[in-house]
This record gives C-alpha cells, structure tokens and sequence, in this order.
C-alpha cells in the first residue's frame, strides 16, 4: 500500500512538471484550440456513431424551441419597450437592439440547458468514448440497464447544475432594473457569466462519468480561468447561430471532454483516489 502510494505520488509530481513546463506537441493550449479540437473529435472515425443521438436530440428540441421563441419575440419586445419612459422613445432602436439581444442570449442558455437535460445519458457516453480514444483506455461496455439504472444520478447533476446557475443568473438579471448599469454593463456580465456557465455544462460530462463533486470540478476549472471562459464564450457565440446551434452540443462535448484529459483527469482521478 505504501509502495503504490509513494509511486502514485510520484506520477502525480511528474505529471505536474509535464502540465506547468511542457506541452506535448500537437496539444491543444488555448479555449480556442480545444474549441476546434472538439469539431475534428466529432467527426472522427469512432466517435461519429456516439454524435448522432445527441445531435438529433439538439436538433429536435432546439429546432422546436427556437420555433417558439421567434413566433413569440415580437410580443415581449412591445412589453419591454411599454416600460420605456416616453422621453427615452429616441432610444428605442437601441434598445430594442439589446432586448433582442438580451432574449436571444438568455433562452439560448435556457433552451441548451433543456436540451442537455434531456441529452444528458447521451452527452455522458459521447464523453466516455471521446476519452477512451484520447486515453487509449478502453471504455467501460455500458449496457441499456446500466444507463438506465444512472438516469436518477445523470438527472440529479444536471438539476444542480441549473440550481447553480439560477442562484447567480436572478441576481444579475434584476440589475437589469438598475438606471444605466442595467443597460450598459449587465449585458456585459451577463455574457460572460453565460459563458462560464456553458462552460461548467459541457465540461461536467466527463467529470461525472468519473463521479467528481461538481463543487470539486469548480474548483479544478478555475485554475484555467480564461481558457474556459474562451471555449465557453464560442460555444454560446455558435448557440446563438441558426443551423450551427443545432450542431454544438456534441462539439462542445467532445472539446470539454478533450480538455478534462489534458489537464484535469489526472489530477481528479489522484485527489478522489480513483
């Protein structure tokens, strides 16, 4: 026990100097580059067959949403602009401009966030395989029961991941409210926060596969703070983009996933002891 634990250690050391001094050639670096690494995993011999349910499933659903949201913008916008003061009315291509744009990032998030609910089995078996093929690792041969018998489990994350995002998102939606900062700074943050939230969903697949706290997954995405903010930034950019935004979900995931290998797993897998 002791022998495995000094030689775990010492691994876990080495694997430390690789992660802080040197990056294997052809390593993604950046958000951006795990982005598109996520696009070239997708499409790839092997992973292709684990896109298509989760891609039909956003395709599905997001399709029918959006259908809803567009029939339906029209009538918010009035309602907004309704508590518009009438000598502000010179404002209003502007501020319809960022309504528009306010909705349109709001039930994104809202709409990616049903669809992951819903794909969320799916999304945690693309992961699974995605890491098989980096890792070389075979992955475990999941059975239809197995799954099943993790639906109460995959559901209850992803209803705490929503609990976490609204404990934040209601804050910042009522500084809307607030004279100036509600039009000029909170469309700012809210983007940002959106991002890093979008983040959290698509890298939290392969965390849970490996039953990692989400608190402790936090804590570990922090440590490359910028480069989730960039990935999660240009998932809710292609979210946001009619005909790509039914495509995103698997490339988020596969590029997530691709990232939890580089500079997470083995760093989870040590501290949970796994």
């Amino acid at each position: 026990m002791t022998h495995n634990k000094l030689e775990n250690q010492t691994q876990h050391r080495h694997w430390q100097n690789q992660t802080n001094n040197n990056t294997p050639k052809g390593q993604p670096t950046t958000g951006i580059e795990y982005f598109l690494k996520g696009w070239s995993l997708a499409f790839s011999p092997g992973i292709k067959r684990f896109v298509f349910l989760p891609l039909i499933a956003n395709i599905v659903i997001m399709s029918a949403l959006f259908y809803w949201f567009f029939t339906s913008i029209t009538g918010v916008v009035d309602w907004g602009l309704s508590y518009v003061p009438s000598w502000l009315q010179w404002l209003g291509y502007i501020i319809v401009f960022i309504v528009i744009l306010t909705l349109v990032i709001l039930f994104c998030y809202f709409f990616s966030t049903v669809t992951n609910i819903i794909a969320a089995p799916f999304n945690g078996i693309l992961a699974e395989q995605v890491e098989a093929q980096l890792t070389g690792i075979p992955a475990v041969d999941t059975s239809w029961l197995s799954i099943i018998k993790d639906l109460p489990r995959i559901f209850g994350r992803e209803f705490q991941k929503l609990l976490n995002y609204l404990l934040w998102a209601i804050p910042i939606l009522l500084t809307y409210f607030i004279p100036v900062i509600g039009q000029s700074v909170t469309p700012v943050v809210w983007f940002l926060f959106t991002a890093w939230q979008i983040n959290i969903q698509y890298a939290d697949y392969a965390f849970d596969n490996h039953k990692i706290t989400f608190d402790h997954m936090r804590q570990l995405l922090k440590q490359h703070k910028a480069d989730n903010l960039t990935f999660g930034m240009l998932v809710s950019f292609f979210t946001m983009v009619p005909v790509l935004n039914l495509i995103i979900m698997p490339i988020a995931v596969c590029g997530a996933t691709a990232m939890w290998v580089d500079r997470y797993r083995h760093q989870a897998l040590f501290n949970s002891g796994n």
